[in-house]
């Protein structure tokens, strides 16, 4: 039996999407029949996002100067131990020890990336093999919260042993079909490489970017409070189980996917000024956030579906402004992942205790990230080219969920 490997690298994506998905409707109930309080499952998702800050740069440096293939299987194999040590955890201690396991592997999709990027004759083909990435992405955050919502209903560890087998299958596969790709280089080594801080560092020394940059992280701060809190706030509410939980979850996937796929391009973009898109979707995504706040079911749905369409157009149309912005498209896209990062690290964290608090707060505190956002953009608008006369999607930017 030959195993494609492009089918390989995109069933390693696979595997990481369905694991980010399908944590999310279970993890709540998962924590507390552990004894676990609401503040342990936002840090879980914490520390998770910080030990994946630190890998990405780790794993991609790596990768260029000892091959794809070593790193692309070390990582497999952490993710797997990192979901076993977590569906069996004993303990609050395991989860977290869990989590710091399969977050340290996290950065394998920038190498992935990489290995089809490798695989790519022509940029055509390299765009198109970054797409698929893109398409499983969706097709993932569909799936995954529906599947673990369903799985969660047989045991609230099921979840996590289904994907670490996943995994392990992924590893095997890999082991046995997946060749190099790249030659390796002996690139002279450095710790400043490894230095997950430095494109933050010059993000703030990019006079042109730095509002957008700005506009980003508050962003990625507003969705990942909420994304933390989601299910916890539901099942406080609403006295909704894992599987409504996880049936939610995959209704704003497919909103995520169907506007991202046939919308944005056939509506938004054929209509509107990517410019304003902006401004005016950071103004209805905290509109969505503010009426998830809301202590009614139907108030909270509509929210729901009104952030989702806003988030997946901010998500493409500000990447896209910021990846045409001048020829450093590489180092712009790298930069918008490591604030992403970051936001991914502070967000639930900080929605965990305002939650305690009041389970409305971390809503009220994503729609007020959402319209810092605006303001931020609003207020640089005349000042960023890109704001004024945005172009077109780049078509070597792969649509992301």
């Amino acid at each position: 039996m030959v195993v494609s490997k492009k089918n390989i690298i995109l069933f390693t994506v696979c595997v990481d999407v369905l694991g980010l998905g399908i944590v999310i409707p279970v993890l709540p109930f998962y924590v507390q029949e552990l004894g676990g309080s609401d503040l342990v499952v936002t840090l879980l998702f914490s520390v998770f996002a910080l030990c994946s800050f630190v890998s990405a740069p780790v794993l991609g440096v790596l990768s260029d100067r000892y091959g794809r293939r070593p790193i692309l299987i070390g990582s497999i194999v952490s993710t797997a131990i990192g979901w076993f040590v977590f569906a069996g955890a004993p303990s609050m201690i395991f989860l977290f020890l869990g989590r710091i396991i399969d977050g340290l592997a996290a950065g394998n999709i920038s190498t992935a990336q990489s290995y089809l990027s490798d695989l790519a004759r022509n940029n055509k083909e390299r765009t198109a093999n970054l797409g698929l990435i893109g398409m499983i992405f969706g097709i993932g955050f569909i799936i995954g919260p529906t599947l673990g919502g369903m799985l969660g209903a047989l045991g609230h560890s099921v979840p996590f042993w289904f994907v670490g087998s996943l995994a392990t299958l992924n590893a095997l596969l890999a082991f046995r079909f997946l060749p190099e790709t790249h030659t390796p280089q002996p690139i002279r080594f450095s710790f400043r490489v490894l230095d997950p801080f430095a494109p933050l560092i010059r993000a703030g020394r990019m006079v042109g970017l730095r509002g957008l940059y700005v506009a980003w992280f508050f962003f990625t701060l507003a969705f990942a409070s909420q994304q933390a809190i989601f299910t916890l706030y539901i099942s406080r509410i609403f006295g909704f189980n894992e599987i409504t939980a996880g049936f939610l979850l995959g209704v704003i996937g497919v909103v995520l996917a169907l506007n991202q796929g046939i919308f944005l391009k056939r509506f938004w973009i054929e209509r509107f000024r990517e410019a304003d898109l902006i401004w005016t979707m950071f103004l209805v995504l905290g509109v969505g956030f503010f009426l998830m706040s809301a202590s009614v079911l139907w108030v909270f749905i509509l929210g729901m579906i009104v952030g989702a369409i806003a988030q997946s157009i901010l998500r493409v149309v500000l990447t896209s402004t910021v990846a045409g912005f001048n020829e450093n498209r590489g180092e712009n896209l790298g930069t918008l992942n490591s604030i992403m990062s970051l936001g991914l690290v502070v967000g639930p964290a900080f929605a965990g205790v305002v939650f305690v608090a009041h389970p409305v707060l971390p809503f009220v505190l994503s729609g007020i990230f959402a319209l810092i956002g605006f303001c931020t953009v609003w207020f640089i608008r005349r000042r960023v080219p890109n704001l004024q006369a945005v172009p077109k999607l780049p078509s070597d930017v792969p649509i992301e969920y």
